[in-house]
């Protein structure tokens, strides 16, 4: 007989964002100007660096941020660090190659002993991690888990600027420090009563694919000690570390990949699209998105029904990577945007190698009191 599925609630969420928000005017002092309309398909107003601007020196790790993100998580959850069983984290900018950030996090949060666990990948490695948090706290196998995607990208900016003239800087390579930001955000869920007819809240279904094939990925980070290629070869590149991104090729697949990622996140729950209240896409507000859809006739009638319910804050943020999707959800909830009851669908688009991650779940978290609500695009607020 098999067993019977535990039901996975959200308990809270938490941010970190790292100095002060830096304007497009701060990054064009850097890296010279973009023309007004990329600007506007870009979207971005601030972001916020672990590096310093001047300088480009470090002043938090990556695990510093998980560890601000969740720590803000536990608290407003009432959840004591030693209560986690199960950290799952993402992320494409990890410290070092060995051991893993999450291990890392660990250590911060005083635990000895816990499951740990990490992803590695960028926009849908959050809904990843939080896909293998609930397989094990639905059959029961974990209690409380820490799920948290984490970003230090500024760090792979600093070579497009550091000691060069911003008129000296190729248009091309000013589109990332504009577009591109550092952040964690994170998410505490835990095992409830049984899943079944009747069980209030909760994950109802999720669906994550690579959906590439053959096809060339249209974002990577190449360099920094990897072994795709002879480390002396790679001394002699003309970065040691890249981030390359092929704005066309994104441009153009992107839409399929965000239909099929909708379709199959829906499917996965059973539900129609009407019945979402509130869909997180992180950067599905961007002007773009929709022109995109539009030339490779993909208006749907699933993308009409969600694009009024799309909530993001890239705005406020730049592109995050594993953290936009969290982040964007504390700001839902630390707004009031997201409430009790409402069903919520996450859906996370990643061009390095054509990936989605989705998810639909039932809002539980309890609204938070006004005097404790953190603004997430707010600097260093913890």
């Amino acid at each position: 007989m098999a067993a019977t599925l535990r039901q996975v609630r959200v308990c809270s969420t938490g941010s970190y964002l790292p100095g002060e928000p830096i304007s497009n005017e701060d990054v064009e002092r850097l890296v010279g100007p973009l023309p007004q309309e990329v600007l506007d398909g870009l979207q971005v107003k601030t972001r916020h660096w672990v590096i310093d601007p001047a300088t480009g020196q470090h002043r938090y790790s990556n695990s510093e941020l998980a560890h601000r993100a969740s720590a803000q998580a536990l608290e407003r959850a009432g959840i004591e660090p030693d209560q986690v069983d199960l950290i799952v984290t993402s992320t494409a900018s990890p410290e070092y190659l060995l051991p893993p950030m999450v291990t890392f996090l660990q250590e911060r949060l005083g635990l000895r002993a816990c499951a740990a666990i990490e992803v590695r990948s960028g926009c849908a490695g959050f809904v990843e991690a939080m896909d293998v948090a609930r397989l094990y706290l639905e059959r029961g196998l974990k209690r409380t888990a820490l799920v948290v995607g984490s970003e230090v990208i500024s760090p792979l900016l600093v070579p497009v600027f550091r000691g060069l003239e911003p008129n000296r800087i190729r248009m091309r390579d000013r589109m990332n420090p504009y577009n591109f930001g550092d952040g964690a955000g994170a998410m505490v869920l835990q095992a409830a009563g049984d899943a079944g007819a009747g069980a209030p809240g909760g994950v109802i279904g999720g669906a994550i694919a690579s959906v590439g094939g053959a096809k060339a990925p249209a974002m990577q980070i190449v360099g920094a000690g990897g072994t795709h290629a002879p480390l002396h070869e790679q001394l002699t590149a003309r970065r040691v570390i890249d981030l390359k991104v092929d704005v066309i090729e994104s441009g153009r697949y992107t839409p399929y990949v965000i239909t099929e990622g909708i379709q199959a996140t829906l499917a996965a729950a059973g539900l129609d699209a009407d019945a979402i209240d509130l869909c997180v896409i992180p950067e599905g507000n961007a002007g773009y998105i929709t022109e995109e859809l539009t030339e490779a006739g993909l208006l749907t009638p699933e993308w009409l029904s969600l694009q009024p319910k799309i909530f993001e804050n890239l705005a406020l943020v730049g592109a995050t990577g594993s953290a936009a999707v969290p982040t964007a959800m504390d700001y839902a909830w630390t707004t009031g945007t997201v409430r009790p009851g409402d069903t919520v669908m996450l859906l996370a688009i990643e061009t390095s190698k054509w990936k989605y991650g989705g998810m639909t779940f039932t809002w539980t978290a309890s609204p938070l009191h006004a005097d404790s609500a953190a603004v997430p695009a707010a600097a260093g607020r913890a």
